[in-house]
């Protein structure tokens, strides 16, 4: 920034902005600063809205579309709530050639919803990774943060229906 330009204020009175603002200061609001203030937001808030991305991109003097190609670029980062549970499918070569597809079609029809949303009512998130590193399991699926391999559809669908 320029010394003629200011700093955006904080979107709110929510203290959690003032831990997002802690981490760009601690990196002089430089640009390179980028990823680490976008998963500073995530931590505090649990995912990225419009707010924050603005609110980041006018304090690193980066444009708003660079924020956001670097927030959908990395699977990390989240642009609405997380549900309360979250199902990570892997759709690498090995996985998706031993049916990672079938377990998302499956998650589709059963729960409505493609990776990347949330059920209405916030108990699962879908999620795909480009690789979990488990091919010798494929198709592999980290759900809560558990790998689980081998699945085939009617088991992915019992771990999530007993999830609570």
């Amino acid at each position: 920034m320029t010394l003629l330009q200011t700093r955006p204020p904080l979107p709110s009175d929510d203290r959690r902005w003032k831990l997002v603002n802690a981490t760009m200061r601690r990196n002089g609001y430089a640009g390179h600063a980028l990823i680490e203030t976008l998963h500073s937001v995530q931590d505090a808030f649990g995912f990225l809205d419009e707010t924050a991305m603005r609110f980041v991109a006018g304090s690193l003097d980066l444009s708003l579309s660079k924020v956001y190609g670097v927030a959908t670029f990395y699977h990390l980062f989240m642009l609405k709530p997380k549900g309360r549970h979250a199902c990570v499918v892997c759709t690498g070569t090995a996985c998706y050639i031993k049916g990672a597809g079938r377990l998302v079609a499956a998650m589709e029809e059963r729960f409505g919803i493609m990776p990347g949303e949330t059920t209405a009512d916030g108990r699962l998130s879908v999620l795909t990774a480009r690789c979990v590193g488990a091919c010798g399991l494929a198709p592999a699926v980290v759900l809560d943060g558990s790998l689980q391999g081998k699945l085939v559809p009617p088991d992915l669908m019992a771990k999530l229906e007993a999830l609570d």
